[in-house]
């Protein structure tokens, strides 16, 4: 199957990992005040940001942060504007070019920017405006372009902002004009350079600044190669022309240097390619093209594979939609009611419990949106969130989707029975996460120890567990009753790895612990049963909180290694200081971290209180819920399995995940010596 045509794949940020360096009894630091050097607040100390400056400051308001998804959407931005072109009527073809120097080129055949002087800035051209001024460009009146994947105005200035080499070539009018710029500067007046007879069009060439991306930042063929590709699918006729140096292409990657991409059918040309041979449910894919209301319209092209490896790829005007958003919602909705309502004139009563999640589970679909003035969340244009799409969406496909359904019974049928089947299932699997809560809550008897959350089903919710009681009773304050439950957990529960089954058995804390979760251990785990979807372990950020999480890993990793495997299980973060001043209040979560923000945000001139948790029990309820419990606040990190783990599984090689484990909390302490003895010389910041 072909992968899907999404333009990057933006990675989770991983967070940093925290040291630990006070002890865990050592009683709260006296708040301090830090003096500066500048005791006074002035008119002085307002900076303004003009130009392109707020873009370098916070480049990650702009393009979502400085990483490789981030340095591919420079091309993203420079490519969409080329697109616009093509949508737009005036544009055919695209060449998309990677240099041997990491210079990016993005040159398309459409009218050319405007390089007249612009009537509000006499001194410059239309172009340089469009390329020093945020906020500036053809798409806000929407008499230049009907529809159009940039939006804001920013998209280009950002690349020039975030470019040491910027170039823009012009040819317009049967004349060539150029201009350079570094750093969002211009390096030199727009120039004409020539005359051109058959030529027009825009030309941009880039190269990403090493002072916002790091001078290792490159841009990937195969990445670069992928957008270039799944563009020509959009936009059925468009010409895209790829080319890169070939030393740029490392050994075994498969992207070719150089490609010419054109597919007269768009969308439906992609959806037969990953198909292919695959049998399906219906014998021909759904298939359709319509107008919106205004100067937009839908396409889709979809069907469910009988293997049911799917993919849901959404477009708004191009852009690639990888978070959703209205539009996937409205073609949602407008397949549930259909099947619903055919179900319902086929005499199928069971049709009526099918939601919008078994409709798409295992479909394989492509949807692309033209509309004026889409909303995005955000400038990275993730997400389309325009409720007035859901309805736009919908009604235009419903419609379709009934005749597509009749002018099929047999095929009709055999889908609605596999999607009622997949229903059944959901609730089958639903009614037995139900049963294991309720028989696992009535085993505890516990309700002063475990404050189980109140959603029935199992999907959105989580468990902490914390260290005692102290903890325990803050946790419940600070969390969200519907979704999270708090398990305090007495002291240092027993190391599993030095323990035996029997002792295992009877320990008290280890017993609570695998009720309240329901899902058996060992070889009885059941997946199915796990009344949690996240298991989060929250201790101190300390040396004793750390004890505590690596006795719960070992546990998890010798009695529950499926729930680390399926991504259930996860470490808080809760800090160890809180500095304020002013209005400010910000949290570190350890010295180096502290130090940092010392010597950053909290430099200069005001006095900075500080202050040092010495637990989450000391922590109020509701700083605890702003830095470690809220959802949209705190950072988890996942607790992954690493690869050697998962290859020795499979027989391919040793468990050196296993031998660490087993020599750090297995029953040698011998083994835990020479540990200490072969990495003593490479400690630091020892808390002891």
């Amino acid at each position: 199957m072909l992968p899907t045509p999404d333009l990057f794949d933006q990675s989770q940020l991983k967070p940093q990992n925290h040291s630990n360096s006070v002890p865990k009894k050592q009683t709260a630091a006296p708040k301090r005040k830090v003096k500066s050097a500048r005791a006074s607040y002035t008119a002085k100390d307002i900076e303004v940001l003009e130009g392109l400056e707020p873009v370098r400051r916070r480049p990650g308001m702009f393009i979502g942060g400085t990483d490789e998804p981030a340095l591919h959407h420079l091309v993203a931005e420079a490519l969409d504007n080329a697109m616009d072109e093509v949508v737009a009527g005036h544009a055919s073809a695209i060449d998309l070019e990677l240099a041997g120097d990491g210079t990016m080129i993005v040159r398309d055949n459409g009218r050319g920017i405007p390089v007249d002087p612009h009537p509000r800035f006499k001194n410059k051209s239309a172009l340089e405006v469009i390329m020093t001024t945020l906020h500036s460009g053809g798409k806000f009146g929407g008499k230049a372009y009907g529809t159009s994947g940039g939006l804001h105005g920013v998209g280009i200035s950002v690349v020039n902002a975030l470019s040491d080499r910027f170039e823009v070539e012009v040819a317009r009018d049967r004349a060539l004009w150029r201009q350079s710029y570094s750093r969002g500067k211009p390096t030199g007046k727009l120039e004409r350079t020539g005359a051109v007879q058959n030529r027009r069009g825009t030309t941009v060439r880039f190269h990403p600044d090493p002072e916002i991306f790091g001078v290792k930042a490159s841009f990937s063929p195969a990445t670069v190669h992928r957008m270039a590709r799944s563009k020509a699918y959009l936009s059925g006729g468009v010409e895209i022309r790829w080319s890169c140096d070939p030393s740029l292409i490392a050994e075994g990657d498969e992207t070719p240097a150089s490609a010419r991409y054109c597919f007269p059918g768009g969308i439906r040309d992609f959806l037969a390619e990953a198909i292919g041979e695959r049998a399906t449910y219906m014998p021909e894919p759904f298939i359709g093209s319509v107008p919106l209301n205004g100067e937009g319209r839908v396409e889709w092209a979809l069907t469910w594979p009988g293997d049911e490896a799917g993919f849901v790829n959404s477009y708004v005007n191009t852009v690639p939609t990888t978070h959703g958003g209205s539009h996937e919602q409205g073609l949602r909705a407008a397949l549930l009611k259909g099947l619903r309502a055919y179900g319902e004139l086929a005499g199928v009563k069971r049709a009526g419990q099918i939601t919008g999640e078994d409709v798409t589970e295992g479909v394989a679909a492509m949807l692309s949106v033209f509309i004026r003035e889409p909303q995005f969340q955000g400038q990275t244009k993730e997400r389309l969130g325009m409720p007035a799409a859901v309805r736009l969406v919908e009604n235009a496909i419903k419609d379709h989707f009934d005749h597509y359904l009749s002018a099929d019974p047999t095929g009709a049928r055999a889908l609605l029975d596999r999607i009622i089947d997949k229903a059944e299932e959901r609730k089958r699997r639903r009614a037995e996460r139900e049963l294991g809560r309720k028989s696992a809550t009535r085993k505890l008897r516990l309700p002063g120890k475990l404050a189980d959350c109140s959603r029935q089903s199992a999907a959105g919710t989580e468990i902490f567990l914390v260290e005692g009681d102290s903890a325990g009773g803050s946790a419940k304050q600070a969390r969200l009753r519907e979704t999270q439950a708090i398990l305090p957990l007495r002291g240092k529960i027993l190391n599993v790895a030095s323990a035996s089954p029997e002792k295992m058995r009877a320990n008290q804390e280890i017993r609570d612990l695998g009720q309240a979760l329901g899902c058996g251990t060992g070889e009885a785990y059941d997946e199915d049963r796990l009344r949690y979807e996240r298991v989060i372990i929250m201790t101190d950020a300390d040396v004793d909180g750390a004890h505590i999480a690596s006795l719960l890993l070992t546990f998890f990793y010798k009695e529950m290694p499926q729930l680390i495997e399926q991504g259930h299980l996860y470490l808080a973060m809760p800090p160890l200081y809180r500095l304020s001043r002013g209005g400010e209040v910000v949290y570190a979560r350890d010295d180096a971290h502290k130090d940092a923000l010392m010597e950053g945000i909290f430099a200069g001139s005001g006095e900075v209180e500080l202050s040092r948790f010495k637990g989450l029990g000391e922590m109020p309820a509701a700083q605890l819920k702003a830095t470690t419990m809220d959802p949209g606040k705190r950072t988890l990190l996942r607790v992954v399995i690493p690869s050697d783990a998962q290859e020795a599984k499979a027989g391919h090689k040793p468990n050196h995940t296993a031998d660490l484990i087993e020599s750090l909390m297995g029953r040698k302490p011998e083994l835990r010596l020479a540990f200490i003895q072969d990495q003593a010389l490479f400690a630091r910041d020892l808390d002891v």
